[in-house]
């Protein structure tokens, strides 16, 4: 069976994380994705050596794991959108196209004829989406915003970490990766309605969005309660079965299990503490609210006499418990479910031969879905893109050269 966007297209006008991940995970699922770039320029992305203030190492052929990661599944076309027959190579390819998608500040699409008035005039059943910082309205949609700042506006640093510890970023490019989801999302969505109504719409997602509505839950605890969600310490938990413990090799064990009362008798089996079940202090899920820190802190002891490993086995020998391992990044790559669900999937890359990659977070019953095709070089797929889509013929080809628009 074709993935389930065989047949779409898509025009991805965008640079650097938020806008080239949405495209991607349309890419991931059969969309056709031409990448357009500034001649002689390129995606901002692809310049991007840094992380944190490292510099990580470059991959064959000096191509970046950023890049290769924010643009797989893609065509690239390079043109100067500058010049008037630039944007009328883009005017043509969105005549047939079913999505238009650029993140650039609030203004500079229209500037540059990109608008979506303009390119709806050209076809008026694209979608055209937009990724944004704070929402396509208001005071502030017009200023900047990258990921860490989308991170501290919709309350994310705030609230990571223990009562106060001072804010605390999330994973880097959290926000970017939250903001294409949804986008993603939001593309289908008008795709679906497009197919309905036989029109297209403009779709904005946006990094404060994407943000608040990862945050659901203790943002409505705020507008219904009219508090926040209690902060409190590892140490001090109130339900010590919902909780996190060092092991005696470093590894942590993070347990989730809201209902103490199910797990208690096995819990208490598992972990050797048999003669506290019915102690006083323990004996009931309130009683272990009370005495929470106590009961950590003999935990924090237990766990502690065992490799995480060691504990592992005991736990899946005893009962049916909710547990996981506390992962690192390098863990996942090994992690026995990520491999068998293909969220880490192997990728055969033209340059950088057999490698690992993230595979598609979504799996279908009837279709396989992920990388097909590697990061491309800058203008890599100008010529075939014009020739096969644009209706443009080699002599016009030559002639856009001679101009420097391609």
């Amino acid at each position: 069976m074709k993935p389930p966007l065989d047949g779409v297209r898509v025009i991805d006008w965008t640079i650097m994380q938020q806008g080239p991940v949405a495209s991607v995970m349309l890419g991931d699922l059969g969309a056709e994705v031409i990448k357009i770039e500034q001649r002689g320029v390129g995606d901002l992305g692809r310049g991007v050596r840094r992380i944190h203030g490292v510099a990580p190492p470059l991959l064959a052929g000096g191509r970046t794991y950023y890049f290769e990661t924010m643009n797989r599944n893609k065509k690239s076309v390079a043109v100067d959108l500058k010049k008037e027959k630039g944007r009328e190579v883009v005017y043509r390819l969105v005549r047939n196209a079913d999505v238009f998608v650029q993140n650039f500040r609030q203004g500079v699409a229209a500037r540059l004829g990109m608008g979506y008035e303009t390119l709806n005039s050209y076809n008026p059943r694209l979608v055209y989406a937009t990724a944004t910082g704070y929402g396509p309205v208001g005071p502030d949609s017009a200023k900047p915003s990258f990921d860490y700042a989308g991170q501290a506006r919709a309350g994310v640093m705030a609230n990571i970490g223990e009562l106060g510890m001072p804010p605390v970023g999330g994973p880097l490019g959290l926000a970017d990766h939250a903001g294409a989801t949804l986008l993603a999302y939001g593309i289908l969505a008008a795709l679906f309605a497009r197919e309905r109504t036989g029109m297209g719409q403009a779709v904005d997602g946006s990094l404060l969005g994407s943000m608040m509505w990862l945050q659901g839950l203790p943002i409505s605890y705020r507008l219904m309660l009219g508090q926040d969600i209690p902060k409190t310490f590892r140490a001090k938990a109130g339900n010590a079965m919902w909780n996190h413990y060092r092991c005696s090799d470093g590894r942590w064990l993070c347990f989730a299990m809201t209902q103490s009362e199910t797990y208690w008798h096995d819990f208490c089996r598992a972990v050797g503490i048999v003669e506290l079940e019915h102690d006083p202090r323990f004996q009931g899920p309130e009683e272990r609210r009370e005495h929470g820190e106590e009961l950590v802190s003999i935990l924090d002891r237990i766990f502690e006499t065992r490799t995480r490993a060691e504990w592992t086995k005991i736990l899946d020998e005893t009962a049916d418990f909710a547990y996981a391992p506390v992962n690192s990044t390098a863990d996942l790559m090994t992690d026995t479910q990520a491999i068998a669900n293909k969220y880490i999937t192997e990728f055969d890359h033209p340059a950088l031969g057999p490698i690992k990659v993230v595979g598609s977070p979504v799996v279908f019953s009837g279709a396989e879905v992920g990388p097909r095709l590697p990061a491309p070089e800058l203008g890599e797929h100008t010529e075939e893109v014009l020739l096969e889509i644009g209706g443009y013929n080699w002599d016009d080809i030559v002639e856009l050269k001679e101009l420097e628009v391609i």
